[in-house]
């Protein structure tokens, strides 16, 4: 080859790979934007499923509450049954103790 012809190889190579360079990225402008649009959309799809987690407890709850009233209330019945049951023994207890005075007394 000649001179002339590897010097405009040369020059027609410098200038391919110059245009490379030069070039700048083409940048989306609207990327930032639409990057914190999607971070605001899970950002609320999120508040929105911990919104939903927090009233399902909130309900799990108050079930537990009166699941604990009806509990009470059947502990206190259960207490003035048995309160009851101990009250008519005492008594049925003192009759025959009574009774048994009585005969001890007669006999006496």
């Amino acid at each position: 080859m000649s001179k002339p012809i590897r010097l405009v190889c040369l020059l027609v190579i410098l200038i391919v790979t110059s245009q490379f360079e030069w070039r700048q990225p083409l940048v989306d402008l609207d990327a930032p934007t639409t990057i914190s649009l999607k971070q605001q959309q899970i950002s609320d799809r999120e508040e929105a499923v911990k919104d939903k987690i927090i009233i399902s407890q909130e309900r799990h709850i108050q079930n537990l509450n009166e699941l604990v009233r009806s509990l009470q209330l059947q502990l206190l019945q259960c207490k003035g049954d048995n309160g009851t049951k101990n009250a008519t023994k005492t008594f049925h207890s003192n009759k025959q103790f009574i009774e048994v005075e009585r005969k001890q007394i007669l006999q006496g």
